[in-house]
């Protein structure tokens, strides 16, 4: 198979359950795995037949991971200093859009990550340039527990019909009183399918409006209008997990009958607690389903993948170790986590001989692959190799590919390519569609055209009778990315004006408009405002980019103070969080006691490079002085 990088502690003392079962016997990989200590890129002499052979081929030499590819910019305690009414002018803005009233419709938006945002977002995978980890989750997992046994070819006839009038029903219903709302509109002579049931589920979600979604289920099973089967026990479990928390979506597991208590609910289950990195509750649920003896499926495996690249790489091995033996062949998915993970680590060659693995087993790069490949090479300073895999992209016929436009828009930028960006552009704009308007102004942003960016923004503004809040979000986001604090303030007004909810994503552009600008203390405030409201917490992003300006003042008690806070509100430490907060102890020259005792905690170990970090503020290291004296 294949590993990240040297596994320096044995898997059976590693605490990851599924071990105890493969390792039983040392075959070819678990030999090079355990006893290799030398990290090193084995080049194959030949394709085999079976992924599987390659992929364990693969090791990484480097052992320092590549920075996270998302950047926060902005000044420390050295700001500029700024008027008091210009300070007032942004309070006033922001507590007018905090306050104003959620207009009839309107909904609050949901939070990005969770994730991926990726948490759904994690940190990382928030900003990047292709649909985050979480997202394609979150699609993988909602695909399974919404296809019931309701006929594939009604469910496309019905998508090409539109919303269902269910799901407009539910839309422009007050979220407060929902089961009410839906008695009236049964009793008025509405009649309540699977089918209108299915296509309401799928618009809610597209929306990310979970809440009306678990209160349409609930609904559903107290009026018994429909027979629940497993799959509609999972949506709800899903649903659950992502309004409530996971620890009550594990509680009402409980409720479910015994008969439908199946690899698909626990799966379920397993695919929020990585959507939350919450890298306990995770390996808790896969050893649960190996004791029920449930069968283990790629999907799960995939999970822990996913999981696994953003917190701990060395335990990719240990999943594919148990891939191997189980049989399990990887999806098109599993390769897409894999590239990923190389390509942070900055092994380019490593990426891709796992490309050309996929192509052996029959599978093509799809859309996101290639977003993926093209960023990891911007990120290398591969420009040719980038461009080459965006022309691919683009394919003979933009205008016939138009669906790669809001892929390739933000990567051309990325190359600093203003022309391509134009030309792409111009595809697009006579009919503009919300995805590449919002790819578009990210893309002139990160060229410094601003009115370009505007002038996407003011095009779809006009052709959209409520704007989206992602809209505002992203163009609030370039205005903080160039420090121009009074567009943002005049932006934020136009969002209360407009009737805009305000939300995580919202929160998250207000957070870094005030970091940019130097105004470290108002972005910290407006953050705990955030965690304070009921409208979906805080971004990861958010409390991280707070974290690492503490961080570089070497001010230890408010780094501290956001890690707490990041917990509270539901957050699983990450190593990310533990890499600002090692920096916060650096910079301020102070020893960190029982820092490893703390990663250890949250089942998370010191990299090479943070064990040099850890080294630099051992209170207990011994010095040739020390030596003397002792």
């Amino acid at each position: 198979m294949w590993a990240l990088r040297r596994v320096s502690i044995p898997i059976k003392n590693r605490g990851f359950s599924i071990s105890s079962r493969v390792c039983c016997s040392k075959t070819e990989i678990a030999r090079f795995y355990m006893d290799n200590h030398k990290a090193e890129f084995i080049e194959p002499r030949e394709v085999p037949t079976d992924g599987f052979h390659l992929l364990k081929r693969f090791h990484d030499k480097s052992s320092n991971v590549r920075k996270l590819s998302i950047e926060f910019r902005g000044y420390s305690s050295l700001a500029d200093s700024k008027s008091k009414d210009e300070d007032d002018d942004l309070e006033d803005a922001f507590s007018e859009l905090e306050g104003h009233p959620t207009v009839s419709g309107a909904t609050l938006e949901d939070n990005a990550e969770d994730e991926n945002g990726d948490e759904l977002i994690s940190g990382p995978e928030l900003s990047e340039e292709v649909p985050s980890d979480d997202d394609m989750l979150v699609t993988e997992n909602e695909v399974e527990v919404l296809d019931n046994e309701t006929n594939v070819s009604e469910k496309v006839s019905s998508r090409k019909m539109g919303t269902s009038a269910l799901a407009r029903a539910i839309l422009g219903a007050p979220a407060s009183s929902l089961g009410k709302f839906l008695d009236k509109w049964v009793a008025e002579g509405n009649e309540v399918t699977r089918l209108e049931v299915l296509l309401a589920m799928l618009t809610l979600r597209k929306r990310r409006l979970y809440g009306k979604a678990l209160q349409l289920s609930e609904w559903l099973e107290s009026k018994k209008l429909l027979d629940f089967g497993e799959r509609d026990y999972a949506s709800r479990l899903d649903l659950i997990a992502k309004v409530r928390g996971i620890y009550k979506a594990e509680s009402y597991i409980q409720h479910i009958p015994e008969s439908f208590k199946s690899e698909l609910i626990y799966r379920t289950l397993l695919a929020n607690c990585v959507s939350v990195s919450n890298v306990k509750k995770t390996e808790e649920v896969f050893s649960k389903m190996k004791d029920l003896e449930l069968p283990v499926t790629c999907f799960a495996c995939n999970q822990l993948l996913l999981l696994y690249k953003r917190v701990d790489k060395r335990k990719i091995a240990d999943v594919l170790l148990l891939m191997e033996k189980e049989n399990i062949k990887p999806s098109l998915f599993t390769y897409q986590v894999l590239i990923d993970a190389k390509g942070q680590s900055n092994d380019i060659a490593g990426m891709e001989q796992i490309v050309e693995t996929m192509k052996a087993e029959g599978l093509e790069p799809n859309t996101h692959i290639q977003s993926i490949l093209a960023r990891h090479y911007v990120a290398g300073g591969l420009k040719d190799k980038a461009e080459a895999v965006l022309k691919e992209m683009e394919g003979d016929n933009i205008e016939k590919n138009r669906w790669a436009c809001r892929h390739v828009l933000p990567l051309y930028a990325s190359l600093g390519m203003a022309d391509e960006v134009e030309r792409i552009w111009k595809v697009c704009e006579y009919d503009p569609r919300l995805e590449e308007c919002t790819a578009a102004i990210e893309a002139w942003g990160k060229l410094k055209k601003i009115e370009e960016a505007e002038a996407v923004f003011d095009k779809l503004e006009k052709k959209l009778r409520s704007p989206s809040v992602k809209l505002y979000s992203i163009l609030l986001k370039v205005y903080a990315q160039h420090k121009m604090l009074a567009k943002g303030k005049d932006l934020v007004i136009r969002m209360a004006e407009s009737g805009c909810a305000i939300g995580p994503l919202t929160w998250d552009a207000l957070v870094k408009l005030y970091i940019d600008a130097g105004e470290v203390e108002k972005a910290d405030s407006i953050l705990q405002r955030a965690a304070e409201k009921k409208s979906g917490k805080p971004m990861f992003s958010s409390y991280v980019a707070l974290m690492d300006q503490y961080a570089k003042r070497g001010d230890i008690h408010n780094a501290e103070k956001m890690f707490h806070r990041m917990r509270q509100v539901g957050y699983a430490s990450r190593f990310r969080q533990y890499e600002s907060l090692i920096q916060a102890y650096i910079n301020a020259k102070a020893p960190a006691y029982g820092f490893r005792e703390r990663m250890k905690a949250d089942n998370l170990f010191p990299n090479k490079s943070m064990s040099a970090q850890l080294d630099q503020v051992n209170a207990f290291k011994k010095t040739a002085l020390s030596d003397l004296l002792d």
